[in-house]
């Protein structure tokens, strides 16, 4: 396995103006291809919303004990499913993520293993998609665990595989996702060096890998606004206080938020109401209506401020409509901004390029998307990138992004994923720093 590290460093450092590929990670890879699409379809046929993942966990669970992991858990955060593989050799120890829920979203792609599973979510009946490619991640990383063991003998160090619930975040009233893990010990238990994830998108074509060093995805903290006012008959609105109103005009006024507080040249922000709840028939205002929302930020001291100026815009327009507001600002903790540790990112990039060639590793712009595989990346030095989904061809732009009912994953994304995550895996273990 010294080769490998010898392989990646001339393919990074003599190969002109495209590494060349790792023969002994293809050789890996290849052997893995096949069932990691099995396992991506079998998971996407069978989706589950977080914290309900059982089966999902039980497919991991069961493919690591036959491949002899130890230190096997189940049931962490819920659902989540941990293992420690642990080399012949001496060397550092990392961690391998991949998130495991699915989306309260129906299907539309018309894949012959499109999903069938329905659910009740919010009081309302929808379906159940694998509609942002964690179908993927876990057959990704499954098969990154199957190709690591194979070779265990010769492998230095400790790989922590982390099968994770929730990341698209728990059913209300539940604790779970990466937050939830750490909580329950998951790195006192087994601290890595550094820690490593991957997510399919569609804004990249199949083929590509996407990186950014630092910040990369968005803070992400949701609000809750409840305007109150007095119940009338429509027809009299003066004979009442009416929230329909002062919502409207604070839904107007916080877009100065952005357009006019926030220094926008610093680092993009992002404030979006996403609901409108209030009312129950046409000639009756209501007593009260309720604004839910996003906030996204790359800047702590960004992120404070939008907490405290949407707070008091709520609060002030509400009063000069005579009415009030309770304002949760933001209503639970969020996800912080997820950033690639810069000393990491430069060590890894080289192992990207080395694994699909180096025209094809893009440095990414900032994805107002966020991650809560920012979590553990507060805790050790974390790298999160993306594998490209869309068909090559298609204009990424225009594909059906993730979290559509037509998004549509080309599966040369599984055997890029599946290749990058080795490669920097191994590369890493075999580094001496």
């Amino acid at each position: 396995m010294r080769r490998l590290l010898l392989v990646t460093a001339l393919a990074a450092a003599l190969c002109g103006p495209a590494a060349a590929q790792s023969p002994e990670v293809e050789a890996l890879a290849a052997t893995v291809d096949a069932k990691v699409q099995a396992w991506r379809r079998d998971i996407h046929q069978h989706p589950e919303l977080g914290n309900r993942e059982v089966r999902t966990a039980k497919l991991a669970a069961d493919h690591l004990r036959a491949l002899g992991f130890e230190d096997i858990r189940t049931g962490v955060a819920t659902t989540g499913v941990t293992a420690v593989l642990r080399g012949g050799k001496p060397g550092p120890r990392i961690a391998l993520r991949a998130d495991m829920d699915a989306l309260p979203v129906t299907e539309r792609s018309g894949l012959p293993f499109a999903s069938k599973v329905t659910t009740e979510f919010n009081g309302q009946t929808t379906g159940v998609m694998h509609a942002c490619g964690h179908d993927a991640h876990v057959g990704i990383l499954m098969g990154v665990a199957e190709a690591l063991a194979s070779i265990k003998a010769d492998l230095p160090g400790e790989v922590l595989f982390i099968f994770q619930p929730a990341e698209e975040g728990p059913p209300d009233g539940e604790e779970g996702g990466a937050g939830e893990m750490l909580r329950q010990g998951v790195f006192d238990r087994f601290k890595p060096e550094a820690v490593f994830g991957l997510h399919v998108f569609s804004t990249l074509n199949a083929g590509q890998v996407g990186y950014r060093s630092g910040p990369l995805m968005a803070a992400s903290d949701r609000f809750n606004i409840v305007v109150k006012g007095r119940q009338t008959h429509g027809s009299r609105p003066w004979g009442g206080v009416d929230p329909i109103v002062a919502a409207a005009d604070i839904i107007g006024t916080a877009q100065t938020i952005v357009s006019r507080r926030q220094n926008i040249s610093k680092q993009p922000v992002v404030v979006s109401f996403g609901a409108v709840n209030g009312g129950i028939r046409f000639n009756i205002i209501p007593d009260e209506v309720e604004l839910i929302g996003t906030i996204r930020t790359f800047d702590e001291g960004m992120r404070a401020q939008v907490f405290a100026d949407l707070k008091n815009v709520a609060e002030s327009v509400a009063k000069a409509h005579g009415a009030t507001v309770v304002a949760k600002v933001p209503d639970i903790d969020g996800n912080p901004v997820t950033v690639n540790h810069p000393a990491l990112a430069a060590r890894v990039v080289p192992s990207l390029e080395a694994a699909v060639g180096r025209d094809n590793v893009v440095e990414m712009d900032l994805v107002m998307g966020a991650e809560d595989f920012s979590l553990f990346a507060q805790q050790v030095p974390g790298f999160f990138f993306f594998v490209g989904a869309t068909p090559k061809g298609q204009d990424p732009i225009k594909a059906p992004s993730n979290h559509s009912p037509e998004f549509f994953l080309d599966e040369e994304a599984l055997k890029v994923g599946t290749r990058a995550m080795l490669q920097v895996a191994l590369d890493y273990l075999h580094t001496v720093e």
